[in-house]
């Protein structure tokens, strides 16, 4: 089981995470999702295709772009098409 932790809130739990490249994705059922705030902001990954970003708030507190997800992955990536991963100071823990 992997939890996703920001200023001490769980935002995500799951046993059902993927690694890829040193990240844990959640699935998008796993994560609290009154947490996470759609985002404009999209990257392209050559393989995995382009990620759409979510913002975490937290007690009013906001992490932009603090969590990423490919919503239409490339065939390489199909696995973790729908599940978030995050950065920007979001802990990902064993539990």
């Amino acid at each position: 089981m992997k939890q996703a932790i920001w200023k001490d809130t769980v935002i995500a739990q799951s046993d059902k995470t993927k690694n890829v490249e040193g990240n844990a994705y959640f699935p998008a059922e796993d994560i609290n999702k009154e947490l996470f705030k759609s985002s404009e902001t999209q990257s392209v990954c050559h393989w995995k295709g382009t990620a759409s970003y979510y913002s975490i708030e937290v007690n009013g507190e906001v992490n932009k772009d603090a969590a990423w997800y490919y919503p239409t992955a490339k065939d390489l990536a199909k696995n973790i098409e729908g599940h978030v991963a995050f950065w920007r100071g979001v802990q990902v823990v064993d539990v």
